[in-house]
């Protein structure tokens, strides 16, 4: 108590003193001193949490709120989780950010689309500059797809090595494609966007599915690029590459159409089972009463369009064979049960496709930078169908003909720069070329005639990587083949027939010159899988640079190309959800805004394993693009 006789209190911190504390006089001057305090504020923000102060509504009042933190967090809770810009409006998410914290600043519907622009105009640049400064070439993948609203996106995702001998895929574009949707007006979006991002002169290779269009499209922007840009190597010999997952599919459908009558009771079957629930607890309680065990994976309904669907539908039904064949006894409106025979060639069936299922399955993976993977895994078809073409079961016989033929048309010749990937791998280089042709039952004269081929392709692309990195006159490197201009110029129509002719001369000519890094390369030893099991590709190219300085740039441009684009159309599954039927008015710029920066920030793995749900999503958002695509070429 002062003389005055008022009552006075005394911060225990600064020890000023302040009258208040009584009924009389009350605390609010206290409190605003709390709130000015230095001494106070400053061992509050050591304190635990035990120490924090709690005003009046017994909230939390422990630090100031950076707004632009906030704006930022609520951008990426629209971007990554595909809310709506209007859920910041909502009063329950309004009132959770007022509990948690009284002075932050909730914003609008408008300001939420703005923040998200914003954010996905500053990654843009990052990128782009990025993109500048990229050593290597770089390699596209594009799609085209339709949405609910019945418009059409076209999707541009780059891939390159970085400086840090790293393969990255950035998803560039996902735009609003309107029509017409012909081959040269593709070409024209893409060849802008190229422009835009400044990387119209770096690009190496297209990946590509097989629809008419693209053939066209590819054609024309590979005019544009040589009229423009001039910027593509071997005058764009590699420049497009068939989705391999999508020629595969074509391959094992091509079988399909004959598997007959099997295949559709198994899939009627299914169809009866899953249609009523009562149905469902019917077949549970033969599951139970056949002594099966009901399996996680279920029962599975196949998608039309893609056949590894119907292999897992084979293989789930092939589980609860005996459970079915229950059902017809327990269940009178069941009559679409196969018989024993077909049963059988439903499991040959499964058998038979069982190894093409587990290809697909590898080469579509996310993540495919640096392996054999397209030689190996196309070899590894052919042997199949070859060792199948004799099968003792008529209809499996029946199928690999029509798919030999498919397999024909497409993979007769290896694609030759994807074959360059597996003699660019240290564990295989030209010996494993040699050793797998020599196991397709080709004599040993058109064996040597398509290693000879592939080998004078990679000396002609590895002569022009020579003169274009190379800083130094190098009189002899890179010249081992000692190929003639007009030999270069006449690789594209060189036949098997031709190659000893032209094989001889070259022999001559080395034995004239020195040994250029491709012939030292080629001439070491395979890297042993014992010792090297795990080995990163891009790894060893970056360790040996110093020895291969000009072979090691094309390294990186050749493991930078992508043998399918499966893995980037996860990109309209996202689609898919962030422009649904509740969702019909966002406008195709805020579609893009929003699906690219979630790729760019969150890359192309955020959604880990996908369920089935979302999994057949995408099977079925890629086929919404038939309109599109007029079947294979």
């Amino acid at each position: 108590m002062h003389s005055d006789g008022k009552l006075r209190s005394k911060c225990k911190y600064c020890l000023k003193d302040y009258v208040g504390g009584d009924n009389k006089n009350g605390t609010s001057t206290l409190q605003r001193h709390m709130g000015k305090c230095d001494v106070y504020l400053k061992t509050r923000s050591n304190s635990d949490v035990g120490n924090i102060i709690l005003d009046h509504a017994w909230r939390l009042r422990n630090k100031k709120i950076d707004q632009s933190v906030v704006y930022e967090m609520i951008s990426m809770m629209i971007i990554e989780h595909d809310l709506p810009f209007s859920f910041v409006e909502h009063r329950r998410f309004k009132e959770l950010l007022q509990y948690l914290h009284p002075d932050v600043k909730v914003p609008s519907r408008h300001v939420a689309t703005m923040n998200v622009n914003n954010l996905y105009e500053s990654e843009k640049k990052k990128m782009k500059c990025m993109l500048s400064k990229v050593p290597s070439r770089i390699s596209l993948t594009s799609d085209v797809w339709t949405s609910c609203t019945s418009e059409g996106y076209i999707s541009l995702t780059a891939h390159y090595v970085d400086a840090n001998w790293k393969l990255n895929s950035k998803m560039l574009n996902f735009s609003h494609f309107p029509p017409p949707y012909s081959g040269r007006e593709m070409a024209k979006v893409i060849y802008d966007f190229l422009e835009e991002w400044g990387i119209e002169q770096k690009i190496f290779s297209l990946t590509l599915d097989n629809a008419s269009s693209n053939d066209k499209m590819q054609d024309y922007l590979k005019e544009i690029l040589f009229l423009h840009a001039n910027g593509l190597v071997s005058g764009g010999e590699f420049f497009h590459i068939r989705c391999c997952a999508h020629i595969l599919n074509l391959i094992v459908q091509e079988g399909l159409k004959v598997a007959g009558l099997a295949v559709n009771k198994i899939r009627e079957s299914i169809k009866y089972v899953k249609g009523l629930e009562g149905r469902m607890q019917v077949f549970k309680a033969c599951v139970a009463k056949v002594g099966g065990i009901h399996t996680k994976m279920g029962l599975r309904l196949d998608v039309i369009t893609r056949w590894n669907s119907t292999f897992l539908m084979l293989e789930s039904a092939l589980v609860y064979r005996h459970a079915f064949c229950s059902l017809v006894f327990d269940d009178r409106s069941y009559s679409s049960c196969p018989t024993n025979e077909e049963w059988e060639r439903g499991q040959k069936m499964c058998d038979f496709l069982r190894p093409f299922f587990q290809i697909t399955e590898l080469i579509s993976g996310s993540s495919y930078p640096m392996s054999n993977l397209y030689f190996m895994q196309v070899w590894k078809i052919e042997c199949l169908l070859l060792q199948n073409l004799s099968n003792e079961d008529e209809l499996i016989r029946t199928m690999t003909i029509h798919m030999k033929t498919k397999f024909d048309k497409y993979w007769r010749d290896y694609s030759n720069v994807l074959s360059f990937r597996c003699i660019l791998d240290p564990h295989c280089r030209i010996k494993l070329l040699k050793y797998c042709y020599s196991k397709l039952g080709l004599d040993p004269i058109s064996c040597q005639a398509k290693l000879k081929i592939v080998e004078h392709k990679l000396y002609t692309l590895y002569n022009e990587y020579v003169q274009m990195y190379s800083k130094e006159t190098r009189s002899n490197a890179g010249l081992s083949q000692g190929l003639s201009q007009e030999t270069m110029e006449t690789t594209s129509t060189i036949s098997i027939a031709q190659v000893d002719v032209m094989d001889g001369s070259q022999d001559e000519d080395m034995s004239q010159v020195g040994k250029s890094q491709l012939d030292t390369y080629l001439e070491e030893a395979n890297l042993s899988n014992k010792y090297h099991p795990n080995l990163d590709v891009l790894q060893y190219w970056k360790d040996n640079q110093a020895q291969f300085p000009d072979l090691s740039l094309l390294a990186c441009d050749i493991l930078s190309i992508q043998i399918t684009m499966v893995a980037f159309e996860s990109a309209f599954s996202i689609g898919s959800r962030v422009l649904n039927k509740y969702r019909t008015r966002l406008l195709v710029d805020n579609v893009q805004v929003l699906i690219c920066t979630k790729y760019r920030l969150l890359g192309f793995d955020m959604q880990g394993k996908e369920d089935e749900d979302v999994e057949i999503e995408k099977t079925q958002a890629t086929s919404n693009m038939e309109s599109f695509v007029v079947g294979d070429v």
